[in-house]
């Protein structure tokens, strides 16, 4: 049986990433603009569950997430960890050198903060989405133009990346909780044939 599960961000985003590592093939992601409409979404019945990022290793709690989990009424079942790799993607033919900005969710950006500073003519941008910071570079056409993503969300828009694991640690993990309306049968044992159990108790 496939689940619809909600996440913020788009195609390439760490939430969705964290969905694969749970359900694999059996759920169905469902992208949303913002956490406060994954909530809605699950509330709606548009979606059975939904991922949410929770805290960093290096960023510490996220809080917009977690202020619109303690919001709802929705139940909280699962964390479960990823761990984070970033790299800075550009267009074909761009060089270090001469990018001028790069663009990521703020939570990233703070993931890559030594990076930044070795590189002070990389002014930060902010995006909603670190996926999505990467399609708005491929529309561009701006070879002075960098995201902050994941190498697949790079590779979806048809980036390559500039500098890899740029994350301030080695050891970057991001914890993702999963959220539902109720505790159902159907997605218990869902979480308890997709999810290693070392994940289960983090």
């Amino acid at each position: 049986m496939t689940i619809a599960v909600a996440y913020q961000g788009e195609a390439g985003a760490f939430s969705e990433a964290a969905i694969a590592s749970v359900w694999g093939d059996g759920a169905t992601a469902l992208s949303c603009a913002s956490f406060g409409e994954v909530i809605a979404a699950i509330e709606a019945g548009r979606a059975e569950a939904g991922v949410l990022p929770v805290r960093n290793t290096i960023a510490g709690p996220v809080a917009e997430s977690v202020a619109a989990i303690r919001k709802s009424k929705l139940v909280v079942m699962r964390e479960v960890p990823l761990p984070i790799h970033l790299d800075l993607v550009a267009l074909p033919g761009a060089t270090l050198e001469a990018l001028r900005s790069a663009a990521s969710h703020p939570v990233a950006l703070l993931q890559c903060a030594n990076f930044l500073r070795a590189h002070p003519f990389l002014v930060p941008r902010m995006a909603y989405d670190t996926a999505g910071a990467a399609r708005e570079v491929a529309a561009s056409r701006d070879t002075s133009r960098a995201a902050i993503a994941s190498s697949r969300a790079g590779a979806l828009h048809g980036l390559v990346p500039i500098a890899s694991g740029i994350e301030d640690r080695t050891d970057n993990v991001t914890q993702f909780a999963i959220v539902a309306r109720d505790a159902s049968k159907i997605l218990l044992s869902a979480l308890a044939a997709r999810t290693p159990s070392a994940n289960l108790e983090r």
